[in-house]
């Protein structure tokens, strides 16, 4: 997150304080001392911010961006230390309600401005889909209180719940983080003193350096250790990445640690930058993160920080220091916090689209914003003397009653919108029991359906569509969970068929359509559904615990399998599953001998498998665009969004006792995959069909089956 605080830090710390003997305590002075400023650090703070806005705009191109967060919290540790250090070794002390209101005024105006921005934008059903509004309310909320990492962390788990699109605020966990930081850290740096004081000779600055590293240290092995063991929550957990502030606060606080020597601080500084272009360009979603490969970047923030010699053009501290690095600096905190929003809702405005063009366009815009909320909401009220002149409780009294009007306005957003949502869910429910004629997938399979014309007819609406979901969710496993949790559904008679649904979540978005079947044909199914973890003997490249937990869960589920005798096995799985190619001639020939290995082992013991090929995956949710565009408008070219190679397709061709399913025609013609089929909306999201249009299959899949069923008789 990167934080307002431009100009705090100073340019020399090894330069002796002046000791300030009273403070008035009826005024919030901005500092304890006057602030040294540092353009390096500014220009430092411009790559982090840059890193970030275009891994979003563009994540193919820099898939590792994300890692400028990392830089901010090292920024920010090196120069909030600075700050409280040089107050606490000048005054004795720490005024912590100044400390608190000065960072409330630099922080919450731009902050709150964009939160409330979101929040009428949320009001809007014209930007944002009502399926939204449980989310985006939820966690404008979180993030007005600063505890939207949390709310991510206690979430991120769900795998469910970020197979679609994330709500406007998601990016406000670094800045929630980055608040508790400000709240922990001048405390922490208070006890150390005290310690100093109390136990050590007065050595308060041994005792800071000292208790900051343990932390430091204990934190950053907590970090390892979770993000082993819990890797989507550990991105989020502020204990996890208080080790990253304390690299910062260690280059603050011990001269050593400042090259000033020329050719150290060249060499320190490019090979900073360089170890930040590599994180940038290097990593990538399949990334162990944060954990150990968080140094880097960490490591070279704080690298470029210390290199402190600015004698020459061509070293970093002066390339850093040219004007357009030092306004994008400047801008800094408020291009993070407008650039998100922006990225969500312009897909639902009108005419706006997602072309290299349109994104230029809007990044662009985002400057504009930053630089139009720095100079009149930012600065302003930084210096606003109603404030600034009065004692600390005013400035956080009256923060904490901007931040209830914000939480007030995402509130009225759910009640303005709470009966259309309710009416959506009722719309939708009578939907699913009631089809049209001819609806979705029969309008292309059935004979008799054709010419069948549903015009404009879209249902469930784009704007309704990410609802139209399984609600099962207790049969689902998450994540790093590897229990082969398992759910009974249709007949209870000991001779019912027995059919086993199992996959991934391409596998779980048929659950609603398999139940009825069940519970219409007799049969009894038993479910297994693990996310991101196909059915399949072949490991997935994705390392540490999340991979670990596939293969436990494979194997308790085959343990199961075993045990039991099955008729039927209906699999499904996302064909953009990673998989490592160990043994293979690639991570494709990989996935064909997984899931040949995997069924064989099942049509030994006498069942018979029943697969289908995978639904095109889009870069983005098409409801985006059905919402503001003519459904021909939305089409997706074939070969942009249809898996050709798909692994589960390719080991199912001349298999014995396998039956493969291709819907591919449904889908697409010879060059355009379709967001809309017989009136019917297909997504949910990016890549998951709607409940609604996995109905209109399952005549053909209910055949399918019972095809199998009498080829076992």
């Amino acid at each position: 997150m990167p934080s307002a605080d431009h100009d705090l830090g100073p340019q020399d710390l090894d330069v002796p304080t002046r000791r300030v003997r009273r403070e008035p305590r009826d005024r919030s002075p901005e500092h304890a001392e006057p602030s040294r400023y540092i353009p390096h650090v500014q220009g430092l703070r411009a790559i982090a911010v840059l890193f970030v806005v275009l891994y979003h705009f563009w994540p193919a191109r820099i898939p590792g961006g994300y890692v400028g967060v990392d830089i901010f919290f090292v920024i920010s540790g090196f120069l909030i230390t600075s700050h409280l250090w040089r107050e606490l070794s000048a005054t004795g002390g720490v005024r912590l309600g100044q400390f608190w209101a000065r960072r409330a005024r630099r922080l919450l105006p731009a902050s709150l401005l964009v939160l409330l921005f979101c929040a009428l934008a949320v009001m809007s059903p014209y930007l944002m889909p009502t399926s939204a509004l449980p989310n985006e309310v939820r966690e404008i909320i979180s993030s007005t209180f600063y505890v939207e990492n949390w709310t991510l962390a206690l979430n991120s788990a769900d795998y469910l719940n970020h197979t679609g699109n994330p709500t406007t605020v998601q990016h406000y966990w670094s800045l929630s983080l980055e608040e508790q930081f400000y709240v922990m850290w001048p405390l922490l740096m208070l006890l150390a003193a005290w310690i100093g004081v109390r136990w050590m000779k007065r050595r308060r600055w041994f005792a800071v350096v000292v208790v900051l590293a343990v932390v430091s240290v204990v934190s950053f092995v907590f970090c390892v250790a979770f993000t082993l063991t819990n890797p989507a929550p550990a991105y989020f957990v502020t204990f996890g990445r208080m080790w990253e502030f304390g690299l910062g606060a260690m280059v603050a606080l011990i001269p050593a640690l400042r090259v000033r020597n020329r050719w150290g601080s060249f060499f320190l500084g490019w090979g900073g930058i360089l170890a930040l272009l590599i994180t940038a360009f290097r990593f990538d979603g399949q990334t162990t993160f944060p954990g150990y490969a968080a140094l880097l970047p960490a490591l070279g923030a704080a690298a470029i920080i210390a290199a402190s010699n600015t004698d020459r053009w061509w070293y970093p501290t002066r390339i850093l220091a040219i004007r357009p690095a030092q306004f994008t600096g400047d801008i800094s905190y408020s291009l993070y916090l407008w650039h998100w929003p922006l990225i969500v809702i312009a897909p639902s405005v009108p005419f706006w689209g997602l072309s290299i063009y349109h994104r230029v366009a809007l990044l662009a815009i985002c400057f504009v914003l930053a630089w139009l909320t720095k100079r009149f909401v930012e600065d302003p009220v930084r210096r606003w003397k109603v404030l600034t002149t009065r004692r600390a409780r005013v400035t956080l009294w009256s923060s904490l009653a901007a931040m209830v009007l914000v939480a007030g306005t995402a509130g009225a957003a759910w009640a303005v919108n709470a009966p259309a949502y309710q009416q959506g869910v009722q719309s939708l429910q009578q939907l699913r029991e009631n089809p049209p004629e001819c609806f979705g997938a029969a309008s292309v399979l059935d004979a008799s359906c054709a010419g069948k014309d549903f015009g404009s007819t879209i249902l469930p609406a784009p704007g309704f569509a990410g609802v139209d979901r399984p609600s099962d969710e207790q049969c689902f496993v998450q994540l790093n969970d590897a229990r082969p949790v398992s759910c009974e559904f249709g007949s209870t008679a000991k001779d019912a068929p027995r059919v086993v649904l199992i996959g991934d979540s391409h596998a779980f978005q048929l659950l609603s359509t398999f139940e009825r079947m069940a519970k219409d044909n007799g049969w009894r199914l038993t479910t297994f559904f693990k996310g991101a973890c196909p059915w399949s003997t072949a490991p997935l490249a994705t390392p540490g615990a999340f991979g670990d937990a596939c293969t436990q869960w494979r194997q308790a589920v085959e343990q199961k399998l075993a045990s039991e005798k099955v008729d039927v096995i209906f699999t499904a799985a996302l064909a953009t599953t990673p998989y490592a190619s160990v043994g293979h001639a690639s991570a494709h020939d990989a996935a064909v001998a997984g899931y040949r290995d995997a069924w064989k082992r099942e049509i030994d013991r006498g069942a018979k498998i029943v697969t289908v090929v995978d639904n095109p995956v889009w870069e983005t949710d098409p409801n985006k665009c059905l919402r503001t565009k003519p459904e021909s408008s939305c089409d997706g070219a074939r070969a942009d969004v249809l898996i050709s190679s798909d692994p589960l397709k390719a080991a199912a061709t001349g298999m014995a006792g396998v039956r493969l399913l291709d819907f591919t025609d449904v889908y697409c013609d010879k060059t355009t995959c379709f967001p809309v089929v017989g009136g019917a909306n297909l997504y949910r999201d990016q890549d998951h069909l709607t409940v609604t249009f996995a109905d209109t299959l399952a005549p053909w899949y209910t055949a399918a089956i019972k095809e199998a069923l009498a080829d076992k008789g």
